[in-house]
């Protein structure tokens, strides 16, 4: 098969999708590798490391759409993107559908076979290839967070930790999950005043016996996420319904209860964001204010730590990539439960069903594109 792996294009964003030892592999394995020149080079990856192992280097990215049946990335693509994808052609990478309508539509009209890292599953409910990055981002929002808290930045200029004889700042996060747990563990770390809000008591449950004592474990409900805002300098907003949009817990008028100065990193905007009034922002611009409130609502966030960020996600999606290369997609899928879940578009049909009730798309039963 042939492999391409073309420079990612969003603005700030230098994660890429194949590390050498990646490329090694496969070559080793009898496919061919094609890599956009200066794709590896923002995680520490120059191009003589992927020509040394046998990998093809590209000089134009349109030669490696052209030419690769498999197209690995590591974000959704975008405009420039969309003519390059082309029928029968499988794309592995992050998409978000959820979110963006014209995504979701190019995609579609594209013919092509979409597999979302984001909803690869395993039965235990896992979902393995969003968990190294919301990993990396959890622990980010909290960074990014007591950032924009220091008065510089415009925030109310109070240290995450405090000092002896000055409290800490109070920080909320809303969901517990892997990003929701990461940022609380990140927080506490630093000695800030925790408190997490989730749904489910058995997770709950689960996060008692591996929190720290500074992390107090409360259930989700309107009044007490009401009661905590009108206290929190930092809220975490870490809430993922897989593949589609993240509800809105945290209304306009909500913010009027926060404190001047305080901030909030929306986690889930990829999905559409469970902050009423968060959009995405870039690196180069992260942040703006409504209500007094800064809002952080970066949507590729561990793009800034970007050789972490990339070893981490490699490391998961590698034995996906080695079997779309050696089976192809449909046996692939077909033999594997929690990679089937990972088909979002098949030759212009939705087959994710909270892709499908995001926009109000006909979904087609999977099993019927196999």
């Amino acid at each position: 098969m042939i492999i391409g792996v073309p420079k990612e294009i969003k603005a700030n964003e230098s994660r890429v999708a194949l590390v050498p030892a990646g490329a090694e592999a496969l070559v080793a394995s009898g496919h061919t590798v094609l890599v956009e020149q200066g794709a590896g080079l923002g995680s520490g990856f120059p191009d003589a490391a992927y020509g040394d192992v046998g990998a093809r280097m590209v000089a134009k990215a349109g030669d490696v759409w052209a030419e690769a049946g498999l197209i690995l990335k590591v974000k959704e693509p975008i405009a420039p993107e969309y003519p390059r994808i082309r029928s029968g052609q499988v794309l592995f990478t992050y998409f978000h559908f959820a979110a963006s309508e014209e995504l979701t539509r190019a995609v579609v009209d594209s013919k092509c076979v979409a597999i979302a890292y984001e909803t690869v599953q395993l039965p235990s409910g896992e979902l393995p290839l969003l968990t190294p990055m919301s990993e990396v981002a959890g622990r980010m929002a909290v960074q990014e967070g007591a950032k924009y808290l220091e008065r510089t930045h415009g925030g109310s200029g109070i240290l995450l930790g405090g000092v002896p004889g000055v409290l800490p700042a109070e920080v909320l996060v809303i969901g517990g999950g892997v990003v929701g747990a990461n940022a609380a563990r990140m927080a506490a770390g630093l000695g800030a005043d925790v408190t997490l809000l989730d749904v489910s008591l058995e997770r709950l449950r689960y996060l008692a016996d591996v929190m720290p004592a500074n992390v107090r474990l409360l259930y989700s409900n309107r009044h007490n996420l009401l009661q905590l805002l009108a206290r929190a300098d930092l809220v975490v907003g870490a809430v993922l319904l897989p593949g589609a949009k993240a509800p809105k817990l945290v209304r306009r008028e909500d913010l009027r209860l926060m404190k001047p100065g305080s901030v909030v990193v929306d986690v889930s905007v990829d999905q559409g964001g469970c902050i009423e009034t968060i959009k995405p922002t870039t690196h180069e611009n992260p942040t703006y204010v409504v209500e007094g409130v800064i809002h952080y609502g970066v949507s590729n966030m561990p793009g800034a730590v970007p050789r972490t960020s990339t070893l981490a996600l490699t490391n998961a999606t590698f034995p996906y990539t080695r079997r779309l290369a050696r089976d192809g997609w449909q046996r692939a899928c077909r033999e594997d439960g929690g990679l089937r879940l990972g088909l979002n578009v098949v030759d212009g049909k939705v087959v994710y069903p909270g892709v499908a009730e995001a926009f109000g798309m006909e979904l087609v039963d999977v099993a019927r594109v196999m």
